[in-house]
């Protein structure tokens, strides 16, 4: 499927100036699958290698920052030889080995001829965790679920795209059923790859579920994993009471809902851990909608949302019968998945504008 970040990695390859990339973005929102896609679309070779668990390249950075014997042992991992400007360099989850994320300075400073990307879902803890990150040195891009743009064009819907690009109103109110339906269904699947295309290949949405619901377990499980120990149960009940919070008529987030009792500096280190792994999104309120909008940011009151859509309904248990259901899709749990949809499409037009 067509993700547009590609075209910023697009861009980023032609720069004069290039800095190695880092790419941000929550577990499987697909950037293992789009920095290989990017590599065989625009490279002769894509020298791929995960840090996740592994001991050899532990060892290849545990030395100093020669660059030329790091290339070779890179070579030797990948079994051929890397040429600038004809190899991707991928460097995958490279949070696990963070001297392997500062080396990207050195290949800035001392080898920019080499085109090098690294991807990490856990970077917002690393850098917590006293990780040395190369500031200055590096490129960013960020990757998200896909966009009710990106779900048009997994199905093939190039033509509804076009035409809301014209903004030609008499043909979308033409084809206002079927913008409709795309939307709904954009709601229960979400933008997250696995779910879509599966979508998409098998139209089945007790399918579609159970790929969420999957996603959602390993959210779980990585909170065991990487949080730290004494927060684990704060940060699972911040985080499993985000549909409760968002499904009331709430004009901001209730910390009483959690649990009764509960005070905003119990669970601050909580909210700051799951926005740094990117799955939480803390949008605060605004006293009057003028401009500049920080400038009238009430900071005693936001509200937290989720990565994506479809995973929010997973979340709340939405029932797949409605999405057959005429107009209640839009209006379960007050409007909840209408304001999850506009901020989704609304980060990223912020990003990407």
């Amino acid at each position: 499927m067509y993700r547009e970040a590609i075209k910023q990695l697009e861009l980023w390859k032609r720069e004069a100036n290039r800095k190695p990339m880092v790419l941000r973005g929550a577990r499987q929102v697909g950037k293992t699958w789009i920095i290989k896609e990017f590599g065989k679309q625009y490279y002769e070779k894509c020298a791929y290698i995960s840090m996740d668990e592994n001991k050899r390249m532990e060892e290849v950075f545990r030395e100093a920052f020669d660059i030329d014997r790091i290339i070779e042992m890179l070579e030797i991992e990948v079994g051929f030889k890397i040429e600038p400007e004809k190899t991707l360099i991928i460097f995958d989850e490279v949070q696990e080995i963070p001297r392997a994320l500062k080396s990207l300075k050195y290949f800035q400073e001392n080898a920019p001829q080499f085109h090098i990307i690294a991807a990490g879902s856990l970077l917002g803890i690393a850098l917590h965790e006293g990780t040395s990150f190369p500031v200055g040195k590096v490129d960013f891009c960020n990757l998200y679920p896909l966009t009710f743009r990106e779900f048009l064009l997994a199905f093939g819907e190039e033509k509804l795209i076009e035409v809301l690009d014209r903004n030609d109103v008499d043909i979308m109110q033409a084809f206002k059923t079927k913008y409709t339906d795309y939307l709904k269904y954009y709601y229960y699947v979400g933008g997250m790859p696995e779910a879509v295309s599966d979508f998409i290949t098998n139209r089945d949405l007790k399918r579609v579920r159970e790929i969420q619901n999957r996603l959602l377990y390993a959210y779980e499980y990585d909170l065991s994993k990487h949080a730290p120990k004494e927060i684990v149960t704060r940060i699972r009940m911040l985080w499993n009471s985000i549909p409760t919070q968002l499904a009331k008529e709430n004009k901001k987030f209730i910390y009483g809902l959690i649990r009764k009792g509960a005070r905003a500096r119990e669970y601050e280190v909580a909210i700051t851990w799951l926005v740094d792994v990117g799955l939480v999104y803390r949008i605060g309120r605004v006293k009057k909608p003028d401009f500049p909008l920080r400038a009238y940011q009430d900071f005693s009151a936001f509200k937290l949302f989720i990565v994506d859509v479809g995973l929010l309904g997973a979340m709340s248990g939405l029932n797949a019968r409605t999405i057959l259901e005429g107009n209640r899709l839009f209006e379960e749990f007050k409007g909840s998945l209408t304001e999850q949809y506009v901020l989704q499409q609304l980060v990223y037009c912020k990003i990407n504008k």
